[in-house]
């Protein structure tokens, strides 16, 4: 089975920045194909690592009820078959990883469909791949729904304010709460000035009994990836950033 790594966060902090680098620390390592999930509706996880999507799940699952509601299947193909097909074709393949994007409904209604559609997809491709990394949204939503497979490795992201340690710690006990059987939790505090963290940030950490497994700069390049809409997880790997995730990542065995 793959090792299976899952960034969490509030929004704003740098999850999908991390996640990106850690996807390319992965494909750089060359220890096996890599499975990239973007579980986040609102879905940005392609334009830090340079991939083009050109449809998501949810894009799938509407364009299949405007087929049904107007009749226009292929003939000969039932509605599974032609699901199948559909489907099969929101696999992203690249060269060092392949990716699936859930995407956003535009019809009104929950994501129950899409999210049971993404987790069949993963049971699908999930024995082909070393590890599978997935960047989630805010919450622990398809987690604690087993949307997604069972998590090895859970990277909390907060940036380095009190308020987003707080945030990483609720979600640090959601997963305590729903006794979800992580291997390896904790925290790694983003865009830090210097690299380092203030008196104040280290104390919440304590408070909330938080593992730190490693303090993220405060960097120009990343900034300037976001602003010019390049991809950040290209940046040298000389990149600040990029270094002291590596450390991390190797401390951890990954």
């Amino acid at each position: 089975m793959p090792h299976t790594i899952a960034v969490a966060g509030k929004g704003g902090v740098g999850k999908t920045t991390t996640c990106g680098m850690l996807i390319d620390y992965l494909c750089k390592k060359g220890t096996g194909p890599v499975l990239v999930v973007d579980a986040d509706a609102n879905s940005n996880l392609n334009e830090v690592l340079g991939v083009e999507v050109e449809t998501s799940l949810g894009a799938i699952r509407e364009e299949m009820a405007q087929s049904e509601l107007k009749g226009t299947i292929p003939a000969g193909m039932t509605k599974a078959d032609y699901a199948e097909y559909k489907f099969n074709s929101a696999l992203i393949e690249e060269d060092d990883f392949d990716m699936l994007v859930m995407g956003r409904t535009q019809g009104k209604g929950c994501y129950c469909y899409v999210n049971g559609v993404l987790k069949t997809q993963i049971d699908k491709y999930a024995k082909n791949y070393q590890y599978i990394v997935m960047d989630n949204e805010a919450g622990l939503e398809h987690v604690a729904r087993g949307t997604l497979p069972p998590v090895d490795t859970m990277l909390l992201i907060s940036d380095c304010s009190r308020r987003g340690i707080q945030a990483a710690a609720r979600v640090a006990e959601m997963i305590n709460e729903m006794d979800l059987k992580i291997d390896r939790l904790g925290l790694i505090v983003n865009r830090a000035p210097g690299g380092v963290l203030e008196a104040g940030v280290q104390e919440e950490i304590e408070k909330h009994g938080l593992q730190l497994l490693g303090v993220l700069p405060q960097d120009e390049g990343v900034y300037r990836c976001d602003c010019d809409g390049k991809p950040s997880a290209k940046l040298p790997q000389d990149n600040p950033v990029k270094q002291a995730l590596t450390g991390i990542l190797q401390n951890l065995g990954l």
